[in-house]
């Protein structure tokens, strides 16, 4: 989103929004999100981001250049940064590199890439429509449509600005743990021992942690 401090937008800031769509957790260390005019051919404005991991379904705010323009504050950004986007036309990305790039489209080390309205000169497969002071571009299914078409994955819409804080939002549902138990022998006689064992296949997305057994045995 880039019309945030200007005339008529509700956002005091240009933000950049993170989505960790994958199933596993993401290391952000030695990476920065890197911006450049629609037409840019030169070397790209970066904002470089923290030692931090971003865990499956968990947003990342990265805020930008703010100004007089806007009437609300972001929620507070997991980093900031002075980049001043363009409203309507631009190129972000999001790179695993900390070295600004240079040129139409970044060399290497992409992650992500964005053109987002008509006028961008690198995108993937195709930009997103025309940005305004009150709409950003939104990826599809809340952050977890990714079909490499920024034309296809991306809805213009009213800016929706989300930080590590906000409700995660797993991609394709979670997997809950499982215990299964058996007993042997089985069946057992009178003060014969019995070994009880229980077998636990951890949940992912987001994974399993500090899953504990309990054993009630009672009459």
């Amino acid at each position: 989103y880039g019309g945030g401090r200007n005339s008529g937008a509700t956002w005091r800031r240009d933000f950049v929004e993170l989505f960790n769509r994958g199933a596993v957790a993401a290391d952000l260390t030695g990476w920065s999100v890197q911006y450049t005019s629609a037409a840019g051919t030169g070397t790209w404005q970066k904002t470089d981001l923290p030692a931090v991991t971003l865990q499956p379904g968990q947003y990342f705010l990265v805020a930008e250049a703010q100004g007089a323009g806007g009437t609300q504050d972001l929620p507070t950004p997991d980093v900031t940064g002075t980049i001043a986007m363009s409203g309507t036309a631009g190129k972000v990305a999001l790179l695993a590199s900390q070295t600004a790039a240079a040129g139409a489209c970044p060399a290497s080390d992409v992650i992500d890439l964005v053109g987002f309205g008509p006028t961008a000169s690198c995108s993937e497969t195709s930009p997103t429509p025309v940005l305004s002071n009150t709409t950003a571009a939104l990826r599809n299914g809340a952050g977890c449509v990714d079909t490499n078409s920024n034309a296809a994955d991306f809805t213009v819409g009213a800016p929706n600005p989300r930080n590590s804080s906000a409700p995660a939002n797993p991609c394709g549902g979670g997997v809950a743990p499982t215990a299964i138990t058996s007993a042997t022998p089985n069946p057992a006689f009178p003060a014969e021992a019995v070994l009880i064992t229980v077998a636990v296949t951890a949940g992912t997305n987001p994974p399993s942690t500090g899953l504990t057994v309990a054993g009630d045995l009672s009459a």
